[in-house]
């Protein structure tokens, strides 16, 4: 039997850190618009003719509204995961998605505004390390840990 080779979505995912960082340490989440309380890092897919930082410039305007951002530190391997198949329907032709994680600091003067011209979050709100698992989707939950673990193992959170 022939095991079928799964597809994987190139994408960038933003750990935000609000403009108070590093006095303060809260971190940015969303509701997903389309799913029902889906929470998660804003994150979206690399056109073929982008690096994955121009990449995470691109879809936090898309999404937030804003790409006054400085790139904190970055997750050195890149981590995929499967959708679930609620998601995997709305997905297709992908199984999952592979993603490079950036911790990134809001500025002063970025401003957060989800109602952009194809608002993917319903709402946001900032909250705390230890309050972050409270909102994160199950399936997005292992991913999330191994990444924030490492950003706390390097000091950064």
């Amino acid at each position: 039997m022939k095991e079928s080779k799964k597809t994987y979505r190139p994408n960038v995912a933003a750990i935000i850190l609000s403009s108070k960082y590093p006095l303060t340490c809260e971190i940015f989440i969303a509701s997903r618009s389309d799913i029902k309380n889906v929470w998660q890092f804003p994150q979206g897919g690399i056109d073929p003719h982008e690096t994955p930082k121009e990449a995470l410039f691109r879809e936090l305007k898309e999404e937030i509204g804003t790409d006054k951002i400085d790139i904190v530190a970055e997750y050195p391997e890149w981590i995929s995961y499967d959708f679930p198949p609620l998601v995997v329907k709305k997905m297709y032709p992908y199984d999952g998605q592979i993603q490079k994680y950036f911790l990134v600091r809001l500025q002063e003067d970025g401003l957060v505004n989800i109602n952009t011209d194809e608002p993917e979050f319903s709402d946001y709100q900032f909250v705390s390390f230890d309050d972050i698992f409270n909102y994160i989707t199950y399936f997005k939950r292992p991913v999330y840990k191994q990444v924030l673990e490492y950003f706390k193992q390097k000091g950064y959170l």
